[in-house]
């Protein structure tokens, strides 16, 4: 398996923290998840690099039926008490662990197989959806890998929670992770269209967003949260330590982090495709 080392060493490190800090999704999603991927009873959907099992969750309220696959342990092992009677298997988005879809005269996602939950497809999947995940794996053959499971007319749906920057106090957070972020991939830079440019695998990638926030104490929206960076829960534990003390001073900076409750600023970014048959 091929994993930047930013991921498999940060995330299997701070797996909990993960699972406190990082934001859920918003409910405006799940319209989208059902109208433009077409989530529903009886369609099969892999939750690739699925983490803690944050997203899969939100998946589980369309009925479909799902699969997991993530290669860190540390993350995976939390899936089952997440998202109940989901399959999650180890495997990277590079060698995904199932089988190659059939022909669309054997099967469409317009006449989905029916199995029960967390069974593994026979025919192929309908949707593969990726959240806060794709950038760590945007290479050549990770889509080719998803175009291999995906049905003729399978979709792909790409999810991001981004931070609202125009934020001050948001801002400042940003200004004292990024010097830490060396080669780690990252959303915003932009390298993850590349694939998709390269090889025509898939059809023009349709952009939706919708704006969220993430609720809760200041240790939880902004200490767990960039504790669980995989560049930062990398780090050797003093350079750790001492970037949460300089996070704990944000609150000294800015009156509307001294509050009780903190609701940090997002904007969920969620992009969809279409499997074209070559």
């Amino acid at each position: 398996m091929t994993i930047h080392h930013a991921a498999q060493h940060g995330y299997e490190k701070e797996s909990a923290a993960y699972q406190r800090g990082r934001p859920d999704y918003p409910d405006a999603l799940m319209d989208w998840l059902r109208q433009d991927l077409g989530l529903r009873p009886g369609t099969h959907a892999l939750d690739l690099g699925a983490g803690t099992g944050k997203f899969t969750r939100l998946l589980t309220r369309t009925g479909a039926s799902l699969t997991a696959v993530e290669p860190v342990a540390e993350m995976r092992e939390q899936i089952g008490r997440h998202a109940e009677g989901v399959l999650a298997l180890a495997g990277t988005a590079e060698a995904i662990p199932l089988p190659d879809a059939l022909p669309a005269t054997h099967a469409s996602p317009a006449s989905p197989t029916s199995s029960g939950a967390g069974a593994t497809p026979e025919t192929g999947l309908d949707v593969v959806v990726c959240a806060q995940a794709f950038h760590w794996f945007a290479n050549a053959q990770a889509l080719r890998e998803i175009h291999r499971v995906l049905r003729p007319g399978g979709r792909l749906g790409l999810v991001w929670n981004v931070r609202d920057e125009s934020v001050d106090w948001v801002a400042a957070t940003t200004a004292i992770i990024t010097p830490y972020e060396g080669d780690a991939p990252r959303y915003y830079k932009g390298d993850w269209r590349q694939p998709f440019e390269a090889q025509p695998l898939f059809s023009p990638l349709v952009r939706a967003s919708f704006p969220h926030q993430h609720v809760g104490s200041f240790e939880q929206v902004v200490i767990d949260r960039f504790m669980s960076v995989s560049f930062i829960a990398s780090l050797p534990e003093a350079e750790k330590q001492s970037v949460a003390t300089r996070l704990w001073a944000l609150r000294d900076r800015f009156p509307a982090l001294q509050a009780e409750t903190v609701a940090y600023p997002y904007l969920t970014e969620a992009w969809r495709t279409e499997r074209l048959t070559p």
